[in-house]
């Protein structure tokens, strides 16, 4: 019996990492189509959102159940309730790379990101891209060095975001009333789902060493 539940929590662990795979590759293809404006990618990226929701669904019965049916305690309580408030980190972000990836489209064509902000953006867009895939590769190794840095990368997410403020409240702005919404979306989208990231990497660090004070800064992810 033992056995069983010590398979099931591996599952749940390979389960989280295949999760953040879609996740990064949600967020790498919704840049690239925001980008460029590429529909199809764009599009893409969308339908795929429907993948990650049934993932976290699937995830989420599971670790009920076995909550409810296996009654863990200690570590094994640890794994599970972590298995589930990052499962549920993961799906939002893969729901604000769908939120990009929808600002590209409804923007087609044109793209979305103002000439003079490209730049931002495309570093935000990197930033992000590190997030998701240190992210997949802390879920899957464990590595607490990775969670500084996906932490680092969060920082930089929040300055570029207020750099797009920056650029529009500072000096002369002339873009529409469209662009100006779009500009403030976009860059709230990519703060967040860095938030989410660091999010994702406290609880690996609860997981890990089971003591909240070493995990990092709460006041780095704020409510959702």
């Amino acid at each position: 019996m033992r056995d069983i539940f010590e398979a099931e929590l591996t599952q749940l662990g390979q389960d989280l990492v295949t999760m953040s795979g879609r996740v990064e590759q949600a967020i790498s293809n919704a840049g690239v189509a925001l980008l460029t404006a590429d529909l199809r990618l764009a599009e893409s990226v969308i339908a795929d959102d429907l993948a990650i929701d049934a993932l976290e669904r699937d995830l989420d019965e599971r670790c009920v159940r076995l909550l409810a049916q296996q009654q863990p305690v200690a570590t094994d309580l640890r794994v599970v309730v972590s298995a589930l408030r990052m499962s549920a980190s993961l799906e939002r972000m893969g729901d604000l790379a769908r939120h990009v990836a929808q600002v590209a489209r409804a923007r087609y064509p044109v793209v979305a990101v103002p000439s003079d902000l490209a730049e931002t953006f495309t570093q935000m867009q990197d930033a992000a891209v590190r997030v998701a895939r240190r992210v997949t590769t802390l879920l899957g190794t464990r590595d607490m060095a990775l969670a500084e840095s996906i932490q680092q990368d969060d920082d930089l997410l929040d300055e570029l975001h207020a750099g797009t403020f920056t650029a529009m409240l500072s000096g002369p702005w002339s873009r529409s009333a469209q662009e100006t919404v779009d500009v403030t979306l976009l860059g709230r989208y990519y703060e967040r789902f860095g938030d989410h990231g660091v999010s994702v990497a406290r609880r690996m660090v609860y997981l890990v060493t089971g003591d909240v004070a070493d995990a990092l800064d709460p006041a780095a992810v704020r409510g959702a």
